[in-house]
């Protein structure tokens, strides 16, 4: 069984800084990419940023290269985003869900007021 469980979220204000985190239950969790999504009111949801298993490749949305870093912890079963530099536009509620399977966290949500 796999569940996951964000947090971190909050209101910031624009040139803000979150860090929002991902826990993780299960022994596979070092062996499976993972993934943060987001979706924004009215919106369909969107890929952020995603992570090799081994956390040696990481890859980002256009929207969000340079702001956010993904990071990973195995030993902890953990997976970070740090956001920078918020802007009003990433508004949303931040998931984070296995690449493989349809593991979802419950989300968190991130308000960046302007």
């Amino acid at each position: 069984q796999v569940q996951l469980v964000e947090s971190g979220g909050g209101l910031v204000q624009t040139g803000g800084s979150l860090r929002l985190s991902c826990a993780a239950s299960g022994r596979t969790f070092s062996s499976y990419a993972m993934s943060w999504y987001r979706q924004a009111p009215g919106k369909e949801r969107e890929l952020v940023a995603s992570i090799t298993n081994t956390g040696g490749i990481t890859n980002y949305a256009d929207s969000v290269k340079g702001r956010f870093t993904i990071s990973r912890d195995n030993t902890k079963k953990t997976m970070s985003l740090q956001m920078n530099s918020l802007k009003p536009e990433d508004t949303a509620v931040y998931y984070c869900k296995r690449v493989m399977g349809n593991y979802w966290g419950q989300g968190t949500q991130v308000t960046v007021s302007s």
